[in-house]
C-alpha cells in the first residue's frame, strides 16, 4: 500500500488467527511475556481500541497483546440479540493487525462449550443488581467465559473497558475471591464524537435514535454537575434530562438510574459524600444503552465534576474524565 504522497508504506502484519484450545495452547507457547489479553466480542469499533492501545502499553515494547473473539451465548437472554450480533472477523482482524496485537484466538462454540455447561461462576450480590436485575444470568455468563479465557490463555494481565463498570468490577473481585493470578487493567470509557458511549451496537441505531440517545451521556453530565449538591440534586438533575427524553420521538425508555457505591452497585444514602458512580441504561429502538459517570459527591464536588470545556464530560481530580476509571 501507499500514502498520500506515493511512499510504499508496510500493511500492519495481521495476528496469528487461532480457532481452536489447540491452536490457542500453540500459539501461546510463542508469545513473550508478559501476555495481555483484550477479552471482546468482536464487531471491533473506536472504543475498542482504547483497551488495545491500553495494552499495548501494559504489555511493553517485548510483550504480547493477545485479543479473544467470542459471541458468548451464556450472556444473552432468550429475547436478546445474540443471532444478530456483528461478527465480521476479517473486519477485526484487520484492527487488531493496526494496533499491535499478536494472536487474535477466535473460537467457535463447541471449543468454547463441547457439552452444556453444568458449573458456572456465580457473581454474588453484586451481581443481582442494576444489569444483574434487568438481565437474569448475564454476569454468570460473562464471569463464566472470562474465567474459560484466562484458564484458556494464561495471560499476566486482561484489559476491560469502564463502559461496563459493573462487569469490571465483578470481574476483579472474580479475580481476588478465586486467588487468579491476573492482573485487570482498566481502560478508559471512549465516546463517539457526539458524545454517545462505544458501542457495537449503536449500529442498530436509525439516526433518529441516535440522537434520541444522547439523552444518556447529557444526563450523566448534568448529574455530574449537581455533585456539589449532594446525592440527592445528582439524581434530580439527571432525572429531568431523562423524562424529557421519555416523551421525545422516538423515547427514550428508561430501565434504570442509579447513584452507586463504586464497590457494591447498591444505591447511596442521601446523606453520601465522596466516590460514587452514576450508571443509566435505557432502550431506543429495539436497542439497550448503559452509560456511567464516576464522581465525587460532596460540599468539595463541584470544581472537580465541573464539564471540560472541549468535550462536555465531567472532569474528576485526576484529570481522568468521568465514565472513565481505568
Amino acid at each position: 500500500m501507499s500514502d498520500h504522497a506515493g511512499i510504499a508504506v508496510a500493511a500492519p502484519r495481521l495476528p496469528l488467527l487461532a480457532r481452536t484450545k489447540r491452536g490457542m495452547a500453540a500459539a501461546r507457547a510463542t508469545m513473550p511475556a508478559p501476555v495481555v489479553l483484550v477479552p471482546t466480542m468482536g464487531a471491533l469499533h473506536d472504543g475498542h481500541r482504547v483497551p488495545l492501545r491500553k495494552a499495548r502499553e501494559v504489555a511493553g515494547p517485548n510483550g504480547s497483546v493477545l485479543v479473544s473473539i467470542f459471541v458468548n451465548p451464556l450472556q444473552f437472554g432468550p429475547n436478546e440479540d445474540f443471532d444478530r450480533y456483528p461478527r465480521p472477523l476479517q473486519h477485526d482482524l484487520g484492527v487488531c493487525a493496526e494496533e499491535g496485537a499478536a494472536v487474535v484466538f477466535a473460537p467457535a462454540r463447541a471449543q468454547m462449550y463441547p457439552t452444556e455447561p453444568l458449573v458456572t461462576v456465580d457473581p454474588g450480590p453484586a451481581g443481582r443488581v442494576l444489569e444483574g436485575r434487568s438481565r437474569p444470568g448475564f454476569f454468570e455468563g460473562v464471569l463464566t467465559v472470562v474465567l474459560k479465557l484466562f484458564q484458556l490463555t494464561s495471560p499476566d494481565a486482561a484489559v476491560f473497558g469502564a463502559k461496563d463498570a459493573q462487569q469490571l468490577a465483578l470481574i476483579r473481585r472474580m479475580v481476588v475471591d478465586l486467588n487468579l493470578d491476573v492482573a485487570i487493567v482498566a481502560a478508559p470509557l471512549h465516546r463517539d464524537p457526539d458524545g454517545l458511549a462505544s458501542s457495537s451496537r449503536n449500529s442498530y441505531l436509525s439516526p433518529a435514535e441516535r440522537a434520541a440517545a444522547l439523552a444518556l451521556p447529557r444526563a450523566l453530565t448534568t448529574g455530574a454537575q449537581a455533585a456539589g449538591r449532594g446525592a440527592e440534586a445528582v439524581l434530580a438533575a439527571a432525572c429531568q434530562v431523562l423524562d424529557a427524553a421519555a416523551n421525545s420521538s422516538p423515547p427514550v425508555l428508561l430501565d434504570y438510574l442509579v447513584l452507586a457505591d463504586p464497590d457494591t452497585f447498591t444505591d447511596v444514602k442521601p446523606d453520601h459524600a465522596g466516590p460514587a458512580i452514576l450508571l443509566v441504561a435505557a432502550k431506543v429502538g429495539q436497542t439497550r444503552l448503559i452509560d456511567n459517570a464516576a464522581m465525587d459527591i460532596g460540599i468539595q464536588a463541584e470544581a472537580a465534576n465541573a464539564p471540560d470545556a472541549a468535550s462536555g464530560l465531567a472532569q474528576r481530580p485526576d484529570g481522568e474524565l468521568a465514565g472513565g476509571t481505568r
